[in-house]
C-alpha cells in the first residue's frame, strides 16, 4: 500500500516535470523569467527518473515522499503561471509586469522550499544525480527575491502611448517589435487571447480596473494600425484577405444581448454583473421591470454601467472578420477606440454631471466611475468634462466616505489633467490639500493615482509649491517604502519632480526619504535603482541633502554603480559623488581608497557627456588631494 503511494506520488511528480518541459517557447516581455524558471524544472528531471527506476519494493521514507509531495504541489502552481504567460494577452503581461515577476519569485520560493524538505541523505541515487540536485537548489535558491531589471525604453513607451494624447508613430513600431505583435497573425492571436481573458474571469480580472483594461484594447487597436501601415501582413494570403470579407462568420455568444441575441452595439452592465444591449435593457426597465432577465435576481439599482471592455472587443472582432461596426461605435465619442469621430458626447456627459450633483451615493460613484473613463479615453473627452463643470463637484468626492466613490475621483481628476487647461481648474478649485488626503488615507489605487495626480500637477512651477505646503511629500516617501511596484513608481516620479524646487528639497530631506532611497539603490531586484538615484542626484546639490546623503555612507555603493551600472544610473551616481566629495576631503578618502580612480577614468572616456564631466570634475579633486599629501 505505502509504495503504490510512492509511485503514486513519483508519477504525478513526473508528469508536472514533463509538462513544464514541453511547454512552447515564450515570446512575451517574461521571456526571460519564463526561461529561466523552466530552464530549473527540466535540472529535476534525473531525480525523479532515477527515484522511479528504484529497486522493486525499495520504499522511500515519509520526509521523501512528503517532500516530493510538496514539489509537485509547486510545480502544478509554477505550471498554471507559466501556462498563462506563455498563452496569456502580451500587451498585459507588458504593463503587468512587476505584478508578474512576483508571481514567478513567488514559485521559485515554493520550489526551493519543497526541495529543502527532501532529506536527500535517504534516498540511495547515484553521486552524480545528487550533486546535480543540490546545485539546482542552489539556483533557485539564488533566484529568490532577484527581480529583473525593467526595460526602460518599452516602460517609457508604455507611458508615452497611454498618456500622450497623439504618440509619436516610432513608440508604436517599438512596441510592435518589443512585445512580438507584428503581423496581422500575432494580433489576432493577441486579440483571442485578451477574449479569452475577459470571458475566463467572467469580465475584469481581479485587481484590474476597467478602465486599466481598457487600456490594453486601445494599445491593441494602436499596434494593429502600425503593423498595417507597416504592410507586415505577408502571412495572410490574398486569398485569405478577400474571403474574409465574402464569409459569414459566427457571432461569439458572449457578443450576443441575452435579450435580442443580436450583436451589441453598446453593452451596458446592470448590478447583477450581466451585461445587455442598452436599448434592449433600457425598454426591460421602462416596462417596470425589477429583476435581471437573464438570472431573475432583483435589481439592486437600475444604473447602467457602460461595458467598454467588452464593446472593444466587439469593435476587434467586428474588424477582424470583416464585419460592419455597428452605427452607434461609429458615432462613438472614443476617439481612441480606433472606430472614427473624435466629438465627444455633451448628452451624456451632462447627464452624469446630474448624478454627480443630485444623486445618491451610489448613482455618485458609478458617474464618477463613468467620467474616469471617459476622461481616459480622448482629449475631446476630457476638454468637455471640464467645460461641463465636473471639476468641483469631483473634487467635493475626494471627501466621500466610501473608498471606491474617492478612487473614482482622484483617477477621473489624474486623467483630467492630462489637458494642460485642465490643471489650473484643478488647483484654482482648491483640490491639492484633498487629493494629499487621499494620498494619505485612501485606497491603494486610489493613493497610487493620488501621487500620479500631484506629478501630472506639478509639471506647472508654481504648482510645485503649493503641493509641497499642503504636506504631500511625507505620504509620498510612505508610499515610495510601502507601496506596490507601480505605487513606488508613482511616488518615485512625483517626489523628483517636486525637488526641482529647492524649498521641497529640504521637505524631503527633513522627512527623511534618504535611507529609503538608500535601501532601493542597494536592492536591483526591486527595480528602484533608477528612480532613487535620480532623485538623490537632485537632492545632492542641497546642503541638508548632501549632508543626509553622506550619513548613509553612500561612497561604495555610488562606485559600484558607477562601474556596473546604466548610462543614466552611471551619471546620476557621478553626480552624487562629485556634490559629496567638493569641499570634503573626507569622501575624497574614502574614494580613493575604494579604488574610484579606475571607475572614474573609465567613465570620463565612456559615459555620458554629463558623465564624463562629473567624473573628470571628481577625478581633478582626488589628483588635489593626493599632491597635498605628498607635499
Amino acid at each position: 500500500m505505502e509504495n503504490s503511494k510512492d509511485e503514486a506520488v513519483l508519477s504525478q511528480l513526473s508528469e508536472s516535470v514533463k509538462a513544464i518541459s514541453g511547454l512552447p517557447e515564450c515570446r512575451t516581455v517574461c521571456k526571460k523569467m519564463y526561461c529561466n524558471l523552466v530552464r530549473r524544472v527540466k535540472l529535476l528531471s534525473p531525480l525523479v527518473e532515477e527515484l522511479k527506476d528504484r529497486e522493486e519494493g525499495d520504499e522511500l521514507g515519509n520526509d521523501v515522499v512528503m517532500g516530493l509531495e510538496s514539489l509537485r504541489i509547486a510545480l502544478d502552481s509554477a505550471l498554471e503561471l507559466l501556462k498563462s504567460v506563455v498563452e496569456g494577452s502580451k500587451i498585459f503581461q507588458a504593463l503587468q509586469v512587476d505584478k508578474i515577476a512576483c508571481k514567478f519569485d513567488h514559485a521559485t520560493e515554493q520550489i526551493e522550499a519543497a526541495l529543502s524538505q527532501i532529506p536527500y541523505n535517504e534516498l540511495d541515487i547515484p553521486d552524480e544525480v545528487r550533486e546535480q540536485i543540490e546545485l539546482v537548489h542552489a539556483q533557485f535558491k539564488r533566484a529568490i527575491g532577484r527581480m529583473e531589471s525593467p526595460d526602460l525604453q518599452l516602460v517609457t513607451d508604455l507611458a508615452a502611448a497611454q498618456m500622450e494624447d497623439d504618440p509619436e508613430p516610432i513608440v508604436f513600431k517599438r512596441l510592435s517589435e518589443k512585445l512580438h505583435l507584428r503581423t496581422i497573425n500575432d494580433i489576432k492571436q493577441e486579440s483571442v487571447a485578451i477574449h479569452n481573458m475577459v470571458i475566463s474571469c467572467g469580465g475584469v480580472p481581479d485587481g484590474i480596473s476597467e478602465e486599466y483594461f481598457e487600456t490594453v484594447s486601445y494599445l491593441l487597436r494602436k499596434l494593429k494600425d502600425c503593423v498595417m501601415m507597416g504592410n507586415q501582413d505577408l502571412d495572410v494570403s490574398e486569398t485569405e484577405k478577400g474571403s474574409i470579407k465574402h464569409r459569414s462568420p459566427v457571432i461569439p455568444d458572449d457578443f450576443r444581448c441575452p435579450i435580442s441575441l443580436e450583436l451589441m452595439k453598446d453593452p451596458v452592465i446592470v448590478s447583477t454583473g450581466q451585461t445587455y444591449e442598452r436599448s434592449c435593457i433600457q425598454k426591460w426597465l421602462d416596462a417596470g421591470h425589477k429583476t435581471c432577465p437573464k438570472t431573475q435576481q432583483t435589481l439592486l439599482h437600475t444604473a447602467l454601467t457602460p461595458n467598454y471592455v467588452l464593446k472593444s472587443l466587439i469593435a476587434l472582432w467586428c474588424e477582424s472578420n470583416g464585419v460592419e461596426l455597428p452605427k452607434k461605435q461609429g458615432n462613438s465619442r472614443n476617439k481612441r477606440s480606433g472606430v472614427g469621430g473624435s466629438d465627444c458626447d455633451r448628452a451624456a456627459i451632462n447627464a452624469l454631471l446630474q448624478k454627480l450633483a443630485n444623486g445618491n451615493p451610489e448613482q455618485q460613484r458609478a458617474a464618477a466611475g463613468e467620467l474616469r473613463l471617459l476622461a481616459k479615453r480622448n482629449s475631446d473627452n476630457r476638454v468637455c468634462i471640464a467645460e461641463a463643470g465636473t471639476i468641483p463637484l469631483l473634487v467635493e468626492l475626494l471627501s466621500s466616505p466610501d473608498l471606491r466613490t474617492q478612487e473614482h475621483a482622484v483617477t477621473a481628476l489624474l486623467n483630467l489633467s492630462i489637458h494642460e487647461a485642465n490643471k489650473g481648474i484643478i488647483v484654482n478649485v482648491g483640490a491639492i490639500p484633498d487629493i494629499v488626503d487621499v494620498l494619505k488615507n485612501g485606497s491603494t489605487e486610489a493613493r497610487e493615482n493620488a501621487a500620479a495626480t500631484l506629478f501630472s500637477l506639478s509639471v506647472v512651477d508654481e504648482n510645485k509649491v503649493a503641493i509641497g505646503a499642503a504636506g504631500a511629500i511625507p505620504p509620498l516617501i510612505e508610499l515610495l517604502c510601502q507601496g506596490t511596484p507601480r505605487g513606488k513608481k508613482d511616488a518615485a516620479t512625483a517626489i523628483f519632480n517636486l525637488s526641482i524646487y529647492q524649498g521641497n528639497k529640504v521637505r524631503a530631506v527633513r522627512a527623511g526619504i534618504v535611507p529609503p532611497l538608500m535601501r532601493l539603490l542597494k536592492d536591483p531586484g526591486g527595480g528602484m535603482v533608477d528612480e532613487a538615484l535620480a532623485i538623490l542626484a537632485i537632492l545632492a546639490s542641497h546642503q541638508e541633502g548632501k549632508a543626509a546623503i553622506g550619513q548613509a555612507e553612500p561612497v561604495p555603493i555610488l562606485l559600484e554603480v558607477i562601474r556596473m551600472g546604466s548610462p543614466r544610473n552611471r551619471e546620476n551616481a557621478s553626480a552624487v559623488m562629485w556634490s559629496l566629495c567638493t569641499g570634503n576631503s573626507q569622501y575624497l578618502k574614502i574614494a580613493r581608497e575604494l579604488g574610484a580612480e579606475e571607475a572614474l577614468k573609465e567613465l570620463s572616456e565612456s559615459g555620458t557627456d554629463r558623465a564624463k564631466r562629473k567624473a573628470v570634475s571628481v577625478l581633478e579633486l582626488l589628483q588635489r588631494v593626493e599632491e597635498v599629501v605628498i607635499s
